[in-house]
């Protein structure tokens, strides 16, 4: 099953309560990402989409889809 996009999954509250362990998967994930960015997204999943978005210049779905990838490979605790 698909989780909206809209919709905040556990794995992703947990990342945003975390966010500075994960901001430098972030930044292995997506390299054109500035510190800047990682400073302005503070966790929020659709902040994140957004700047890869923007910085990748690909389609709010593409940035989605590989958000959601990248979400499915992270081992949260």
């Amino acid at each position: 099953m698909t989780v909206p996009a809209h919709a905040a999954s556990a794995t992703w509250e947990q990342i945003e309560g975390n966010w500075n362990q994960f901001a430098g998967k972030v930044k292995q994930q997506w390299s054109k990402l500035t510190d800047d960015d990682i400073l302005y997204i503070k966790g929020k999943r659709q902040e994140l989409v957004g700047k890869i978005q923007e910085r990748y210049g690909i389609a709010k779905a593409e940035a989605e889809k590989q958000v959601e990838a990248w979400e499915k490979t992270q081992q949260v605790r």
